[in-house]
């Protein structure tokens, strides 16, 4: 590797290791922590590549990015951040960085990336510039280093603005739709219409044209559109092919396998592939179970923002926590961390009171084994069961009879409401009991009252 390198970052430990490293391979490295030098070698013209962190104590490095395109066009510029963003990504990609890697980086990855930049530079100085990295989308519950996260991110930024349709595939509660709005949002046409269609929006002869004139130029997206039936594909189909000028962008959300679909003969082989420009895999949260101390700790943070209080985990219920298996992936993760946020009477959420509630939430294992027909009490059983199992051998904490009871309580009361419309009287004769011990189990138990359900 030949070349200077130019290293900014307010972390010596960074710049001792990226110095070493550097030199070794041969590079000349001069190493700051302030962007302020930074920007003087720059203007000086010093380097060939700039490795340089986000958060500066003197300033921001994304916005350093257009300063030091002005001063030296095609100097390339390798941006580290902790900030593991989409949003990170995405403005530095608008920045035109040559690449993007999230912190804590593997050292030999950003190595060959380095040699890359520097190669590249000089087969053509003005060569342009490409993006790789990822993370969360400000308040999206998308947060992930994993390998599995930040490749999704990559294509998320190479995809932004690409003329290409984009088809969104993951498991329920992956952040699919999360996904479509961050494209949108971060694109050429965010100022333009972002429409989400259920496959009830293109029944009738004007569903369709309906839709396009209401996205304009913006997005639309089809959600779950492994869902849609044969005469509702053959709609899409149809208004593909007519689409106006200018043309709104399309995306589609799927939790179901479309090409299996269609090679059983219930997806239409002409709409995948119009719809199949860019394939996005969004991975479950078994796939990246790394990152959910990290989404825990986002949850949490968000939790107190709600005037929830402050939350943290011990590690021991951290570790439970990560243990599990989490069917409903994200979403099912952030209802169980802001459920933990509202029930812990302490500061300290302890392994205790995370076993009980997830000891009560269903796990892959179970839902894959329980059968259709399968007896109520069976599938309590099996719950109950596992409980028991989350403590390794050990008794659960005292006062069991009176949680299960109150945890089996609630939603029972909350099924038969929606059931029943909200009408109490005919919930308490449901449920067996007088309408004034309903109304007292519905205060005690702070089930919450909607719109289907009013108290009377």
């Amino acid at each position: 590797m030949d070349g200077t390198v130019l290293v900014a970052d307010d972390d010596r430990t960074i710049r001792t290791v990226l110095t070493q490293a550097l030199t070794r391979a041969g590079c000349k490295v001069h190493a700051t922590a302030s962007l302020v030098t930074l920007m003087r070698w720059v203007e000086e013209g010093k380097g060939d590549l700039v490795i340089s962190d986000v958060i500066m104590p003197d300033g921001n490095g994304l916005e350093a990015l257009p300063k030091i395109s002005e001063e030296r066009p095609g100097l390339p510029v390798i941006v580290i951040s902790a900030q593991n963003t989409i949003m990170t990504a995405i403005q530095a990609a608008e920045a035109e960085a040559y690449d993007y890697l999230p912190k804590p980086f593997d050292l030999p990855d950003l190595m060959k990336r380095a040699q890359k930049a520097l190669e590249q530079k000089r087969r053509s100085p003005t060569a342009p510039r490409e993006i790789e990295g990822g993370g969360d989308a400000g308040d999206l519950p998308l947060v992930g280093r994993t390998p599995a996260m930040q490749e999704l991110y990559r294509l998320v930024a190479r995809v932004m603005n690409a003329d290409l349709a984009v088809l969104i595939a993951g498991e329920s509660g992956t952040g699919k739709s999360l996904i479509a709005k961050a494209i949108h949002d971060f694109s050429d046409r965010r100022t333009l219409p972002f429409v989400v269609a259920q496959a009830g929006d293109l029944q009738g002869a004007d569903g369709p044209a309906a839709l396009v004139a209401k996205a304009k130029g913006g997005s639309l997206v089809f959600d779950e559109v492994g869902d849609y039936d044969d005469e509702t594909q053959a709609r899409i189909v149809r208004m593909l092919d007519a689409l106006p000028d200018p043309a709104p962008r399309i995306m589609a959300t799927t939790q179901i396998d479309l090409a299996g679909l269609m090679e059983a003969g219930k997806f239409r082989q002409d709409l995948f592939y119009r719809l199949g420009g860019v394939t996005l895999n969004v991975p479950s949260l078994r796939e990246r179970v790394e990152d959910i101390p990290l989404l825990a700790e986002h949850f949490l943070a968000r939790a107190e923002r709600d005037g929830l209080g402050l939350r943290r985990f011990t590690p021991e219920a951290l570790q439970l926590v990560r243990a599990y298996s989490w069917p409903g992936n994200v979403r099912q993760l952030e209802n169980t961390i802001r459920r933990l946020a509202v029930t812990s009477p302490e500061e300290e959420i302890t392994r205790a009171e995370a076993e009980f509630v997830l000891g009560n939430q269903p796990a892959i294992e179970p839902l894959r084994q329980g059968g259709e027909g399968e007896k109520l009490s069976a599938s309590i059983a099996r719950h109950l069961r596992r409980y028991f199992d989350l403590h390794g051998g050990t008794l659960p904490p005292p006062g069991l009879y009176d949680r299960i009871l109150k945890e089996m309580e609630a939603p029972l009361i909350e099924i038969a409401l929606d059931a029943t419309g909200g009408n109490q009287a005919r919930c308490a004769d449901l449920l067996g009991i007088n309408r004034n011990t309903l109304r007292k189990k519905i205060t005690d138990l702070d089930i919450q009252v909607t719109r289907r359900r009013k108290l009377m």
